[in-house]
C-alpha cells in the first residue's frame, strides 16, 4: 500500500501542531498555494495569552516528508534570519518557544511565519526589475561570504544527469519515444557542458534557488522574498534568468534593467551569460523529474493532469531541441 506523504495532515493536525508551540488557532485555516510542502493561514485564538502582541494570523508551512534533512531545512532558516538581520525584505521564519525556527509534529515538521501580503511585480516596468536587482544583489553579496555546506548546488548532475536516470529508471518516458528523448537529452546534457567550458570557472554562492515572480510580492514598501525552500549553491546568474521572458532583445533589456540594480551591491560576472540557457536546459529536465517523484501525491494528477501523456513527452523533446539551438547561439549582450 502506498504512504501519502501528507494523508495524515488533517486540519485538526494542522491546529494541533500549532498548539504544541504555543500558536492557538480558532479554528480557521486557509491553504495556501504550495505543492511541495503544505502550506496553511492559520487564523489565531485573540483570547490567547499574550493576544495583544501577536499577529491575527500566521503561515505554518509543513515540509514534504524525507526531501530534506533537518540540517537542511535549519540551513534555510538560517539564510533568511541572516538577510533579515541587515533589513533585506525576506521572510524569515518565527522562533518557537524553545527557540529553535524548526518543530516536529506526529511525524511532520513544520515552521511558522509571519503573514506578508502582497501583488505579483510588474516585471514589464524596468524600474520595478532594478528595484528587484537590488535586492537580489544584497542577498548574493551575503549568500557569497560563505557557501552552504548541507544544501546541494545546482549542477549538471544534480539538475541534469541523475534527473534523467530517475525518469529512465521509473518508467515514466512513454517506450515509443524512449530513444528520441534519450538522445534529445544526451545532446542538451552536452550542449550544457559546452556553454560551462566557454564560461570556465565561475562563483557559487549561496542563492534563493527558484527566484520567478511567483516568489516575489510586492507591497507598499517594494518587493520582498518568500520561500527560500530550494535555496543551494550556485552561480549569481541562476537567480535572475528565471525573470526574464519575451524575445532575445525583450530579455538583454529586461536583464540590464536587473544588473543596473544588481551591481549596486554585488559584481556580476559577464562570463556567466554563457551559461543562462544551459541552466534553463536543466531546469527543464529537473522539473519533468520533479513532477515525476510527486506522483503519487494526490496534489499533483489533479493539479498537472497533462503530465506524463504522450503529447507531453512529445512537447519536452521539442522544448530540448529549441534549448539545444539557443545554447549554441551568442549569450545575451547586456548595456
Amino acid at each position: 500500500m502506498t504512504r501519502l506523504p501528507y494523508a495524515a495532515l488533517t486540519p485538526d493536525c494542522v491546529l494541533s501542531a500549532l498548539d504544541s508551540v504555543g500558536w492557538h488557532g480558532d479554528g480557521r485555516l486557509l491553504a495556501l498555494n504550495s505543492f511541495e510542502n503544505r502550506v496553511y493561514q492559520v487564523w489565531l485564538d485573540e483570547s490567547a495569552p499574550d493576544s495583544e502582541s501577536r499577529p491575527g494570523s500566521v503561515v505554518a508551512k509543513f515540509y514534504r516528508p524525507d526531501r530534506w534533512t533537518d540540517a537542511q531545512i535549519l540551513e534555510e532558516h538560517g539564510f533568511a534570519f541572516e538577510l533579515a538581520q541587515i533589513e533585506i525584505p525576506v521572510v524569515a521564519p518565527l522562533r518557537l518557544p524553545n527557540g529553535s525556527t524548526l518543530a516536529s509534529f506526529s511525524g511532520f515538521r513544520f515552521a511558522v511565519y509571519e503573514r506578508r501580503g502582497g501583488r505579483a511585480p510588474e516585471l514589464e516596468d524596468c524600474s520595478t526589475l532594478e528595484w528587484i536587482g537590488r535586492f537580489i544583489g544584497r542577498i548574493h553579496a551575503v549568500g557569497a561570504i560563505a557557501p552552504f555546506s548541507q544544501r546541494p548546488a545546482i549542477d549538471i548532475g544534480s539538475f541534469g544527469e541523475e534527473p534523467r536516470d530517475y525518469l529512465l529508471s521509473h518508467g515514466f518516458v512513454p517506450v515509443d519515444l524512449i530513444s528520441a528523448w534519450t538522445s534529445t537529452v544526451e545532446q542538451a546534457l552536452d550542449g550544457v557542458r559546452r556553454c560551462y567550458g566557454r564560461a570556465g570557472a565561475v562563483r557559487s554562492l549561496r542563492l534563493h534557488g527558484d527566484c520567478h515572480a511567483g516568489n516575489i510580492l510586492w507591497g507598499a514598501d517594494g518587493p520582498h522574498f518568500v520561500d527560500f525552500d530550494d535555496c543551494r549553491n550556485g552561480p549569481a546568474i541562476q537567480d535572475l534568468w528565471m525573470l526574464l521572458s519575451g524575445g532575445r532583445a525583450d530579455m538583454e533589456q529586461q536583464l540590464s534593467a536587473l544588473l543596473r540594480g544588481y551591481e549596486s551591491f554585488c559584481a556580476f560576472d559577464p562570463r556567466e551569460l554563457y551559461i543562462l540557457e544551459a541552466l534553463r536546459s536543466l531546469r527543464l529536465i529537473h522539473y519533468c523529474a520533479w513532477l515525476a517523484r510527486r506522483w503519487k501525491d494526490p496534489a499533483f494528477p489533479a493539479a498537472f493532469p497533462w503530465f506524463n501523456t504522450q503529447r507531453y513527452w512529445q512537447d519536452r523533446i521539442l522544448e530540448l531541441r529549441e534549448q539545444i539551438a539557443a545554447m549554441d547561439e551568442p549569450p545575451l549582450e547586456i548595456e
